[in-house]
């Protein structure tokens, strides 16, 4: 294999790595859509009110139905989250993590948007399992 057979191998694999989900104009502020990754696994695709786009796996693991696109999109302290649609767990959009248990925690995937379409990452970001964060407030 030359240099060039290589490069183009390492370019092939790397377009397949991205999923393409739908034109960004498509994607309606504070709703989430579930894209299918070539994989098989399901992801919950958002665009925030201020725009930004969040993806997490679409598998609610409390209920453990694939529900998250249709969760509740808002904020707790200025953080984006989703809470699931049926049983009501809250989870962070920006790392995953259940803010209700920190033993849980969703997959995070990379997001772009290339030539208007958004397109998810096949490989997750990150899956954070958190076990024993204890999070103190400092009282002035």
């Amino acid at each position: 294999m030359s240099v060039i057979d290589a490069q183009i191998a390492k370019l092939d694999s790397e377009r397949l790595e991205w999923t393409s989900a739908c034109p960004l104009s498509h994607l309606i502020p504070g709703r989430g859509v579930a894209v299918l990754l070539r994989g098989g696994e399901q992801v919950a695709l958002f665009r925030l009110e201020d725009g930004s786009l969040r993806a997490v796996s679409n598998f609610d693991p409390y209920a453990r139905a694939a529900v998250m696109s249709r969760g509740l999109v808002g904020d707790r302290d200025g953080e984006p989250i989703v809470v699931s649609p049926l049983l009501k767990q809250a989870f962070s959009l920006i790392d995953g993590r259940s803010l209700d248990d920190g033993s849980v925690s969703l997959p995070v995937y990379d997001i772009r948007v290339w030539a208007g379409v958004v397109q998810v990452h096949s490989v997750q970001l990150h899956s954070v399992q958190l076990h024993s964060v204890q999070l103190h407030s400092v009282q002035a």
